[in-house]
Formats: structure tokens, sequence, C-alpha cells
């Protein structure tokens, strides 16, 4: 298993974007939080996008969105 950076990891949260779907073209860290809880039920797709997706939700839920302020900045 490939051991995960943080610092991309985050700033990917801010750069990619949805590949499909409703939201598609839309920023990983602008996906509505109803979205990112729906697929926390459903389950989060395969892969780096499911990994970005659920920390996303977890941001989210924890109310620190903030945390994304510089990177969003940065970019």
């Amino acid at each position: 298993m490939q051991e995960l950076d943080p610092q991309k990891h985050f700033m990917q949260l801010v750069t990619m974007k949805m590949p499909y779907g409703k939201y598609k073209d839309r920023l990983i860290c602008d996906l509505p939080e109803y979205y990112l809880i729906w697929y926390h039920r459903k389950g989060f797709p395969p892969g780096n996008l499911g990994i970005l997706m659920a920390s996303m939700a977890e941001i989210r839920l924890n109310g620190l969105e903030y945390l994304l302020t510089p990177l969003r900045n940065k970019k």
C-alpha cells in the first residue's frame, strides 16, 4: 500500500475535479455536503477519488473547511 503524502492529498482536494455525474467538473472541495453524505452511505468510489471524497466528507462534517482556505488561495 502506497503511503499518503498529506500535503499532496490536501492540494488535490482544491484542484481535482469530479470526473463524472451530476457534479462533473466541480472541485472536490466544492461538492455539496448532502452529496458527500449520500456517497458515505452508498460507498465511496474506489481509488484516489474515493479517498478524497471521504476526506472531504470528514472535513465538512467536522466544520474544518477553513483549513482549505490557504490552499485555495495558493493554487
